[in-house]
């Protein structure tokens, strides 16, 4: 039961390794990659924390620790620790062979519980013989949009980065403008095959009488106007991924087609009598609640669990409003290019976006952005923003004043003011307490004792107009 602990910071280092220590492992510290990878064969490590930026020189001297360990170490459970995390840190670290990945601060409960989770592993698999030659998911460096920094997002990300190696059907689930279609590229991107193609099928778009021909195929003569043999996009995907988005607007006759090509790897063109195998790993996505269709009888159950050997759910982007400011950021310097002067948002502006609901999620906050950068003259001021936008508050104009006077505030106590901030991060963050936390720059039993010192405990989870 032996432990490592990579990370430049001393505190943090000593944290981590108490708190295992107390857990029962027997516990070697290290202040550098370099160091650790000194340490790489000295004993049978079974759990590596590591920060993944240990020095100023070089930002991801973790993953480079991560990397070594994986190819020689593979019996270690590797956790990687940092305090500039995102979506994509955290994907791209799981789908490259972490067990984990922790953004700071995180709790001693998180701690503990990799620690039991990985002595449970190691209980379980004691007397087993660990094969030298587990296949390793490719490494994969990130160059798909997935912005966020979010507890909800990074969690999803999290298990992309582990699904992505299986071979097993996908279900995406969430609402329209969430990025289904950007995670099942990612998870595309992380596996395999990502050297094949990735066909994306929008089930919705195509209609009922055509939708088999056009995935399937068909054969000349098969219908009216087939005047030459067609392969269908499954067959254009043999040994990638075929994506279906919409799945549940598909109708039952078609569903029952559908079943047998996910079942049996085989699919039958339109008009033909022959069948053909094919290896094609299903990603299918809906906007629907999958088992609210079941129940109504639009959708097949049975096709149902063949879909979702394992459900990803997006969160909408009201639930992740960490992300907005990063996101509108992102879409900004897509917009005007990367040569052009920076695009800054208003104080005004960036309260609108982060309070508004988004319906449209993503997609629609885009949109909004890509409109106020078109109209504005280098910062994003509210009356720039779509008028949905800026009428959707009922005390808007309230809002926006308060927001431009910020703390300048005369008269307020240094306390008051501390009060206030920390009432505003609460409710962009819907009452998250780790993720204010991590926004404040504080741990959580700090943010628990200043919550209660200023009777805000109960106050934290509603929503206002402003905090005030």
């Amino acid at each position: 039961m032996k432990a490592l602990v990579v990370d430049d910071d001393d505190l943090i280092r000593s944290n981590v390794a108490e708190v295992l220590s107390s857990e029962g492992w027997e516990v070697t510290e290290a202040e550098s990659a370099e160091q650790a990878l000194e340490l790489l064969h000295r004993d049978p490590w079974s759990l590596v924390f590591c920060d993944v930026r240990l020095s100023a020189k070089n930002n991801h001297e973790g993953y480079e620790v991560l990397r070594r360990f994986t190819d020689e170490r593979p019996e270690a459970q590797i956790i990687l620790m940092t305090g500039h995390g995102s979506a994509v840190g955290a994907l791209d670290a799981v789908a490259s062979g972490a067990y984990d990945y922790l953004m700071k601060p995180f709790e001693i409960e998180d701690i503990k519980r990799i620690s039991q989770a990985v002595r449970r592993g190691i209980e379980k698999r004691s007397g087993e013989r660990v094969s030298d030659e587990l296949p390793q998911p490719p490494v994969y460096t990130s160059d798909i949009d997935l912005i966020g920094v979010s507890v909800a997002f990074v969690e999803v990300m999290k298990l992309v980065g582990r699904v992505a190696s299986t071979n097993l059907p996908v279900l995406i689930t969430g609402e329209s403008g969430t990025g289904k279609e950007i995670v099942a590229r990612a998870i595309h991107h992380r596996s395999s095959r990502t050297e094949q193609p990735f066909v994306a099928v929008n089930c919705g778009a195509l209609p009922a009488e055509l939708i088999e021909s056009e995935l399937f195929g068909h054969v000349r003569g098969s219908f009216t106007g087939a005047m030459v043999d067609r392969r269908g996009l499954w067959q254009e995907a043999d040994h990638g991924t075929v994506f279906l988005d919409e799945v549940t607007e598909t109708s039952p006759a078609f569903q029952v087609k559908l079943l047998r090509a996910v079942q049996e790897g085989e699919i039958r063109r339109v008009g033909s009598n022959q069948t053909q195998r094919l290896d094609v790993r299903v990603i299918a996505a809906t906007n629907r609640d999958a088992e609210q269709e079941v129940r109504d009888g639009r959708f097949r159950q049975d096709l149902l669990y063949r879909l979702n050997a394992v459900t990803i759910h997006l969160p909408p982007l009201r639930e992740r409003r960490e992300d907005i400011r990063p996101l509108a950021n992102h879409f900004a310097r897509r917009t005007i290019g990367a040569n052009a002067r920076p695009i800054r948002f208003s104080r005004e502006a960036l309260w609108l976006l982060e309070n508004y609901d988004w319906p449209g999620n993503i997609r629609e906050l885009e949109n909004a952005v890509v409109r106020a950068v078109a109209l504005c003259d280098q910062i994003v001021r509210p009356e720039d923003l779509p008028e949905k936008v800026r009428r959707s508050f009922k005390y808007e104009s309230d809002a926006v004043r308060t927001a431009a006077a910020g703390d300048a505030e005369e008269g307020l106590s240094l306390a008051e003011l501390e009060r206030r901030h920390i009432l505003k991060v609460l409710t962009r963050t819907g009452g998250n307490k780790q993720a204010a936390a991590r926004i404040l720059g504080i741990d959580r039993t700090t943010l628990q004792r200043k919550l209660e010192r200023y009777d805000l405990d109960k106050s934290e989870g509603q929503t206002l107009p402003f905090p005030q």
